[in-house]
């Protein structure tokens, strides 16, 4: 099976991303190998009496608690406002760098002895930061002092202190969280182009790409704030940054839920909607906490904290559970959309609900990570979910657009049907008695005449023959005689339709094929089903070339009986297609075109529907759809 061209561009494109994922994959692992790292250090807390915002660091061995790199992590005691970290380094080169992997708290310093070497101010984000110390050869053996402060119980280092090359420690930080970076601006990037297409869209397909470019947004926004690499390039992360994380945060929680309303409904008993309303109004509740405590200068930091990252993040488990629930329901109803959506947020529900887990389990001392990639392969369900949409809507408009135009051919062929109905009720009776009469005053003289006088009124008389055959033809079409309906076995017509246009075959070299179904059955009148099937497949065999093939095929479907008939011959154009039916358009040298006009008549006057399709030189196929009907 040949896939399209943009599906192939897709699975190339996934390809390649993972490849270039374990590669980076490789090259951190490779440069976690590399360098010395540190693996005691000494930690000392700090009272808010007697800080002094680490302007120096403290002298003296009192106080100190030594700390291992690999054991759990020191909890710092009641009202403690800073701590300070000591380690010794060991022999270094020149144009080194100390890594340390994780430090949470704000207005970090780092001092080698009495010397400032490193400062940051502002806060490093819920998920910590690294911090890159330039060191050098002349700097052996010196005392490392970093200080934080911060009324949180994570303070201090999580992690380990590595020492390397200054270049080579940059190179293994870029790598290992420069994706975060690239995905998060993808994201964002993705968003914009989004929203601005969004723009043309009409008001049903808006609202779906609006919500969806709200929702990468917000994602892209909350997985470059929340990567390392962030607080590398910018030294510290402002209140106002954190307020732009919060904006993105309580954006992205309405909005996805009123996605998933937009796409499957208000959910059992309205609860996706009073979901999203009470998200709505606890989002703008929380904004407004944010906003307010950078006014009052963090004094109610414990308040705002709680009701951002504690309470909303069981509320997020909450909503995930609920929303998975839903989308796992819809999905066993057969719902497309919903196995996307289910799949997709089934990957997403799961790293971030055991994240979640993590984080509330490890007193908040677990570092997210799986979640981003979580949200990457939901955001490309969406994505999915979004497409499909749009393409539904295009095939839609396909559809109408096919309708209509058969709806206006339609329209066309009916009235010039009933033009030529009119017409031939009113005149044919008229014509045909005279007709009639002159008939049988010519077989009298011919009684009495000799016989090159016989043959020419017998020509004569053939050729009224004829025209009572026309007329006769458009008495048909104008009211089809159906006077001796009955049940009908369409597979023993066919036969003996076949039966009958089989010399004509043999003439021809040509071969008729059937393939019948068996209890197909239709209300009809028996000489009028013939006539009908036989100009049909007359019409196909005359249209053959040398050892050509008639195939003739009948089945059920649904409440119809369907019987295709399809030859090899030379085709149609789309125009020709087109005529068909009209009096007196025939592609037959002697041809009339009554005869396929009163075809259509019949099958029309049963209820029936009958489709031409052809291709140019490959042959033509006709479809008749009939009533069926029970024996």
């Amino acid at each position: 099976m040949k896939l399209p061209l943009h599906k192939i561009a897709a699975v190339v494109f996934v390809i390649l991303l993972l490849a270039s994922m374990i590669e980076i994959g490789i090259s951190m692992e490779r440069g976690k190998q590399e360098g010395t790292e540190l693996s005691r250090w000494k930690l000392k807390w700090v009272s808010e009496a007697e800080g002094d915002h680490g302007q120096h660091p403290p002298s003296g061995d009192k106080g100190w608690i030594d700390v291992l790199s690999s054991g759990p992590q020191v909890e710092a005691p009641g009202e403690t406002a800073a701590v300070w970290i000591r380690a010794s380094l060991p022999p270094i080169s020149s144009n080194s760098a100390a890594l340390v992997n994780k430090v949470y708290g704000k207005n970090i310093r780092a001092y080698l002895d009495d010397t400032l070497v490193y400062g940051s101010s502002g806060s490093v984000g819920l998920s910590g930061s690294k911090i890159l110390i330039p060191l050098n050869a002349s700097q052996t053996g010196k005392e490392l002092y970093i200080y934080c402060e911060g009324p949180d119980s994570r303070l201090g280092i999580d992690g380990e202190i590595k020492i390397e090359s200054y270049g080579k420690l940059l190179n293994l930080y870029l790598k290992e969280d420069l994706m975060d970076i690239i995905i998060g601006g993808a994201l964002i990037f993705v968003a914009v182009v989004l929203g601005v297409c969004s723009i043309f869209l009409k008001r049903e397909l808006f609202f779906s790409g609006f919500l969806l470019m709200l929702i990468m947004l917000s994602s892209g926004v909350l997985m470059i704030y929340y990567s390392p690499y962030f607080s590398l390039v910018l030294g510290s992360r402002s209140k106002w940054m954190e307020l732009f994380f919060d904006i993105s945060l309580f954006t992205l929680l309405p909005a996805f839920t009123y996605f998933f309303e937009k796409l499957f409904g208000p959910g059992l008993y309205g609860g996706v909607t009073r979901l999203r309303k009470f998200q709505l109004v606890y989002s703008l509740f929380c904004l407004g906490l944010s906003i307010l405590n950078i006014a009052l200068s963090y004094c109610i930091d414990g308040l705002y904290r709680m009701f951002t990252v504690e309470i909303a993040g069981v509320l997020m488990i909450m909503q995930f559970l609920f929303l998975l629930g839903h989308a796992v329901r819809y999905a066993l109803r057969g719902n497309v959309e919903a196995i996307i959506f289910t799949s997709g947020f089934a990957v997403f529900a799961l790293t971030a609900l055991s994240e979640l887990s993590l984080f509330y389990m490890s007193g908040e001392g677990y570092h997210l990570y799986w979640w981003k990639w979580g949200i990457v392969i939901f955001l490309v369900s969406l994505i999915v979910i979004v497409g499909r949409k749009f393409a539904k809507n295009h095939e839609q408009v396909v559809e109408y657009s096919k309708e209509l135009e058969k709806f206006n051919n339609d329209l066309q062929r009916s009235e010039k049907m009933e033009i030529i109905s009119e017409l031939a009720a009113s005149v044919a009776h008229e014509v045909r008695n005279p007709l009639q009469v002159t008939r049988g005053f010519l077989q009298i003289i011919g009684e009495g005449s000799d016989s090159k006088e016989k043959e020419y009124l017998q020509l004569a008389i053939s050729e009224l023959d004829r025209a009572a055959h026309i007329i006769n033809d458009f008495l048909t079409f104008a009211k089809p005689q159906m006077d001796e309906v009955e049940c009908l076995d369409v597979g023993g017509e066919l036969k003996h339709v076949a039966g009958i246009l089989l010399p004509l075959a043999k003439m021809q070299e040509s071969t008729i094929e059937i393939h019948l179904e068996d209890g197909l059955y239709v209300k009809f009148s028996s000489s009028k089903f013939k006539q009908a099937l036989i100009n049909l497949i007359k019409n196909g065999i005359e249209a053959l070339q040398e050892s050509g093939l008639v195939i003739i095929t009948a089945w059920k479907s649904g409440g119809y009986v369907v019987i295709s008939i399809r030859d090899s011959g030379e085709g149609m154009t789309s125009g020709e297609m087109a005529r068909l039916g009209e009096p007196y358009f025939s592609n037959k040298t002697k041809g009339t075109g009554l005869g396929l006009m009163v075809t259509f008549r019949i099958i029309e006057a049963m209820n029936g529907t009958i489709e031409f399709k052809s291709i140019k030189g490959k042959g033509t196929e006709v479809i008749v759809k009939l009533p069926a009907v029970k024996p």
